[in-house]
């Protein structure tokens, strides 16, 4: 298998698992911790607690969310699927957050109950290190940085493998199967919250190969992000934070996503950055506020020590 772009290291391990006699490959045009997974601060969606939360609840929350567009057999499946996913991630070593009566559930925009797993605000870190350690464990995988991948390679509309550029040339992987994941593209905009290394590299290489894209429709926008017009990258506060109390306020000091939806600060992404970007237009402000005023500033800095200490050293 050629896997190109940023690792999405749990794909690997399937396919070594049930292929153990063939060899997997995972190329990285940078390094293979460089990804949007590593960035991620909040954590993942389960219901893992039957006390308090549902499978129904899960699915009703996602099709509220998708308002319309989702297909509602995956989201079922998916939903269904997580936990045991979850306790696979956890069988490998992620460890996520515990309190005295089990896993810390956290909550986050168009959730309905606490059902996210995370590692205090650097969940995309801990998941991604851990499954990158288990695959350089793996004897059939194998890791290659630096490594661009220039198109794919076809016969008969078959993908075969890809062609690739590495510090000593270019040379080509002759695959059964290859696997893009490319980490999307949110380097074309001016302010992303994706890293540098998300430039649109694998649809590029799709269409290249006659792949036909759907859905680019469907581009995904964090809404809250530092604001600081020096800096290089813009630095993700994640909704987590939202989910733990604080709210979004103009310069007026009015908490106006009631304004926009019934949930306010807890609404979807989707949402949130809407109801931003119209609250910059009206004020003509460069940016909003993200209030943590009444929040224990202590238990704080403990949840989101990432963040906490970003915010202190500006």
């Amino acid at each position: 298998c050629t896997y190109p772009g940023p690792p999405r290291t749990p794909f690997a391990l399937h396919c070594a698992e049930a292929f153990p006699d063939r060899k997997i490959v995972v190329l990285s045009k940078t390094c293979s911790e460089e990804s949007n997974t590593h960035y991620a601060q909040g954590g993942i969606a389960a219901v893992m607690d039957r006390l308090k939360d549902s499978y129904e609840k899960h699915i009703e929350d996602t099709l509220i969310s998708g308002d319309g567009l989702c297909n509602e057999e995956v989201v079922k499946l998916v939903v269904h699927e997580a936990p045991a996913r979850m306790q696979q991630l956890m069988d490998w070593g992620v460890p996520f957050d515990r309190e005295a009566a089990g896993l810390e559930l956290g909550r986050e925009g168009g959730h309905s109950a606490n059902r996210i797993l995370h590692v205090k605000d650097y969940t995309g870190a801990s998941v991604s290190d851990t499954l990158l350690l288990r695959a350089r464990e793996t004897n059939n995988i194998s890791l290659r940085e630096d490594e661009f991948v220039l198109e794919l390679l076809t016969a008969d509309k078959q993908c075969t493998g890809a062609l690739i550029k590495s510090k000593t040339g270019v040379y080509a992987v002759n695959a059964h199967y290859t696997m893009l994941a490319g980490g999307g593209a949110g380097q074309v905009y001016d302010l992303t919250s994706n890293p540098l290394v998300a430039t649109g590299d694998a649809m590029a290489m799709a269409i290249e190969a006659g792949a036909a894209l759907q859905n680019m429709a469907f581009v995904q926008f964090h809404p809250t992000v530092l604001y600081n017009p020096e800096a290089e990258q813009p630095f993700l506060i994640s909704e987590a934070v939202r989910g733990y109390g604080a709210v979004l306020r103009n310069h007026e000091g009015e908490e106006f996503m009631y304004k926009y939806d019934p949930r306010g600060s807890l609404a979807t992404r989707d949402i949130v950055a809407r109801a931003i970007f119209m609250e910059m237009k009206t004020s003509r402000k460069a940016h909003v506020w993200l209030d943590l005023r009444h929040l224990d500033a202590v238990d704080f800095a403990k949840k989101f020590p990432t963040i906490s200490g970003r915010v202190k050293d500006l």
